[in-house]
């Protein structure tokens, strides 16, 4: 990430390692465990994915991605990602800013912060369901679309210290390099 903040600090240096990545979680050790549970090592498919993601969304929005496919371990119970078998492990993508909470009828705080486009919830957003197809077709496992406001980002970062790991940036600045090793 282009400017990192004081809560923003690097991941845990081996994949598997105990270690709360905190919050906003930077480094080739969370890409690469990303790419590695999330995707089984498949970087052509996970750049199909991100390229579908980078055609459905403006570029005033970032896309983060949060959960056991960034620490490697569900948060309460610490089960690992895809304990039941592979692709039985969801993944959890926030679209940040750009009005994107819009597009969701479904919303847990109105015009702040969206319910999950998921399997719980498929009525969240008629808008991103034909992205929500097609990036599960991809990824090969439940993909769930959430939209929050920039501010309560924010808050979630600071004062919740919910680990995520930012896929696409704001306004064309860097992004997951697409080609190569990351």
């Amino acid at each position: 990430m282009a400017d990192e903040t004081p809560t923003q600090r690097d991941a845990p240096g081996a994949p598997d390692d105990q270690h709360d990545p905190g919050p906003a979680v930077t480094g080739p050790e969370v890409r690469e465990r990303i790419l590695r549970i999330a995707f089984d090592d498949d970087r052509p498919r996970f750049e199909q994915f991100m390229q579908t993601l980078r055609d459905a969304i403006p570029p005033d929005v970032a896309v983060a991605i949060r959960g056991s496919a960034v620490t490697g371990k569900r948060w309460r119970s610490e089960i690992p990602f895809d304990a039941d078998g592979p692709g039985t492990s969801d993944l959890d993508l926030t679209l940040i800013g750009g009005d994107m909470v819009k597009h969701f009828d479904v919303q847990y705080i109105p015009g702040m912060h969206s319910a999950p486009l998921s399997d719980e919830h498929p009525d969240a957003s008629v808008t991103f369901l034909p992205l929500r197809l097609a990036l599960c077709k991809i990824a090969r496992r439940p993909v769930n679309i959430q939209a929050t406001s920039d501010v309560l980002q924010y808050m979630r970062d600071v004062v919740m210290n919910q680990p995520y790991f930012i896929l696409i940036e704001k306004d064309g600045e860097q992004d997951w390099p697409s080609a190569g090793p990351a």
